[in-house]
């Protein structure tokens, strides 16, 4: 689409008619100029008292007439006091014309003693002017400054007034963007589900030849930080075509029936610009399950919004080349209507990468980035499950930050390492002051931890450990996945839940007493036991059978309380089961560490001296081999002691300290 003069960066303007302008223009003036009339006339008409001949005689012989004016039919004037409080001091006289003769007029000036003063209706007139003229300019003032601003902010004819219905979409094309499909890594399958979309744009006749038809609406599903927009982007950018992009939270405003005027007009420019491509993002903001919930019904603002992107949709033919995208993480409280054939024909799952996933997007992102020798970016990918691509994107430039700040020339791998952790667990916070007695709870905590992962078979290997508090928590041990899981077998998962209840255990067995500071473990333990029992059919009691939440059912009636689709009896035994599965992995654990003491010690005794240990120190450890590297007492010492002569740090080796006096540390949280 071609740039216009007013926007030059290829962005529509609205323009509206200029006659819905003008007549609304019209209107107001014609209400202010009426209120305005009506003001001056009952002020001048309902502020004044009524008196009789006879009344205005007698005032006027007890000289209280304080200024008269004699028009054809009437007389106005002032009086000096008036009898009652809620009285006026203006009052009129009224007679028939022609009774004004030469002796009543004599009559009044010999009695009147106030300023007498002869009027025609001509100067009535010219009152009303006179205050009807302050009102004109106001109008005038208001029109000028009001109306003529609100139309050049509209950007068009059609002003603020014209525009309120008008979409506030954003039109970008590849010169803008430059955005193809060798900037979108790991989703190979999504692009690939996605290409002949890009042939139809750039050949449509192709398609038409067999009499084939495009798919109108293409769902893009997945979770936060997947590359969904990403993916849109790219798909412009390789059929080189106009990219409508607006969010579905834009489309709803407090006025009804707003929504669906944007839509409209949408749609329009889209159909006028085509081929092109509208991006409707977040689109669960207007497309949610109509009925649901406590909404107002039929009338309601989104649900106006969701007919209009319907009726729409359906409007489209074989020769509209638009396709319409959108993206959302929440499928499954979409309206049935918006998602079915003819509409949003195709669903693109956009999931997290896996291992090769995450190194290709590791990579993309890394190219602007100077990397040093040691950095190793297929060790980072294996340690970053779950991660998606905006995490993965945040760690390359938090990394690159950290070298800046380091001085550093380029970006090592401890950096990457060191941004892996602060985007997942946060910021370490090393000049933390941490109670001594709450930093030995976390050391044997977090040793119990990893003990346990380095000595049964089935869990994750250990990556590293740590006892320098990051985020909320004051400790974590790290793992790397030697593969990505899409399930979980039961090995895996009685390994996991005994490496859960081991912290807990370490710092009971070495301090007498226990804290809250495995609350997250205890947290975790129970959710996956209840899982098991529930929803993945690993207890032999309660069988193969489903007990979980309804996914669909909870979308549509949220955490509205109703109990569950089971007897009484079945949720005893769901709740017998899920204890006995926490109880032993907690005896496993607790033997496990039993037999293991030593071990357990050298652990947290390291821990206590260095503060982070990788895997293989922790296997130096279990194996009862020391460990010669400086100890933070020798770091500290080595740089007060660069001001002296003779200071270089010296290697130790661990030995046992004496047991110290352990108490319950305040709230520590093991990662």
């Amino acid at each position: 689409m071609q740039g216009n003069r007013d926007n030059p960066q290829g962005g529509s303007r609205p323009s509206g008619p200029p006659g819905q302008f003008r007549g609304v223009t019209l209107w107001a003036v014609f209400i202010l100029v009426s209120l305005v009339l009506v003001t001056v006339i009952a002020d001048r008409m309902g502020s004044r008292a009524r008196l009789s001949m006879d009344e205005f005689k007698r005032e006027l012989e007890n000289n209280n007439v304080e200024e008269l004016t004699i028009q054809t039919d009437r007389m106005i004037g002032r009086l000096r006091e008036v009898q009652g409080k809620g009285q006026s001091r203006e009052f009129e006289v009224e007679w028939p014309p022609g009774a004004m003769d030469s002796a009543f007029t004599e009559y009044l000036l010999q009695h009147c003693r106030g300023r007498v003063r002869t009027d025609n209706n001509s100067g009535v007139l010219l009152q009303i002017l006179g205050q009807l003229v302050p009102w004109v300019l106001v109008l005038a003032i208001v029109w000028f400054f009001l109306f003529r601003q609100l139309r050049g902010f509209g950007g068009g004819p059609g002003g603020m007034l014209g525009s309120f219905g008008r979409s506030r979409h954003r039109v970008t094309t590849r010169e803008h963007t430059h955005i193809t499909f060798a900037d979108v890594a790991g989703i190979d399958e999504a692009k690939e589900e996605v290409t002949e979309i890009i042939e139809f744009l750039k050949n449509p006749k192709r398609f038409q030849r067999l009499g084939g038809r495009i798919p109108r609406g293409v769902l893009l599903v997945g979770e936060p930080g997947c590359g969904k927009t990403l993916l849109a982007k790219a798909i412009a950018g390789e059929a080189d075509v106009p990219f409508f992009s607006i969010s579905g939270s834009d489309f709803v405003e407090m006025f009804v029936g707003v929504g669906a005027s944007r839509v409209r007009d949408l749609f329009k420019q889209a159909k006028d610009n085509a081929p092109c491509i509208i991006f409707l993002d977040e689109i669960d903001a207007v497309g949610r399950r109509r009925g649901a919930g406590f909404s107002s019904g039929g009338h309601d603002e989104r649900e106006q919004t969701l007919n209009a992107i319907l009726v729409e949709m359906d409007g489209f033919d074989s020769s509209d080349q638009v396709i319409v995208i959108a993206a959302t993480n929440r499928a499954d409280v979409l309206d049935p209507a918006l998602i079915r054939p003819g509409r949003f024909d195709r669903q693109v799952y956009v999931p997290l990468p896996d291992v090769k996933g995450r190194l290709e997007i590791l990579k993309v992102h890394a190219r602007k980035i100077k990397m040093g020798t040691d950095v190793d970016l297929s060790r980072l990918a294996r340690g970053t499950p779950l991660f998606s691509g905006a995490d993965l994107a945040a760690i390359i430039n938090e990394a690159a930050l950290l070298a800046t700040m380091a001085n550093k020339d380029f970006v090592e791998m401890a950096d990457l390492e060191e941004a892996r952790d602060k985007v997942r667990w946060g910021r370490a916070k090393k000049s933390r002051v941490i109670d001594e007695k709450e930093r030995v709870a976390t050391a044997w905590h977090e040793a119990g931890h990893a003990l346990t992962q380095c000595l049964l078979p089935h869990a994750d290997p250990l990556h590293k450990v740590s006892i320098i508090p990051r985020g909320p928590y004051l400790g974590a041990s790290f793992s790397l996945p030697e593969k990505d899981r899409t399930s979980y077998s039961s090995r895996w998962i009685q390994a996991t839940l005994r490496i859960l209840c081991a912290g807990r255990i370490a710092e009971e067995m070495a301090c007498g007493e226990v804290n809250t500071g495995a609350s997250a473990d205890i947290r975790q333990v129970t959710d996956m036991a209840r899982k098991m029992v529930t929803e993945w059919g690993m207890s032999e009691r309660v069988g193969f059978l489903y007990f979980g939440t309804d996914p669909q059912r909870q979308s549509m009636w949220g955490d509205l309380p109703g109990g569950h689709d089971y007897s009484p009896e079945t949720a005893r035994l769901i709740d017998e089961e899920v204890r006995g599965i926490v109880d032993a992995a907690v005896g496993d654990a607790r033997r496990l560490l039993t037999e293991n003491r030593d071990k357990l010690e050298r652990i947290a005794h390291a821990l206590l001296k260095y503060e982070t240990l990788d895997a293989s120190e922790v296997k130096r450890l279990i194996a009862g081999e020391p460990l010669d590297r400086p100890t933070l007492d020798d770091l500290l010492d080595a740089a007060d002691g660069q001001r002296g002569p003779t200071a270089v740090p010296t290697a130790r080796k661990i030995d046992a300290p004496a047991e110290p006096d352990f108490g319950a540390g305040p709230l520590p949280q093991p990662g």
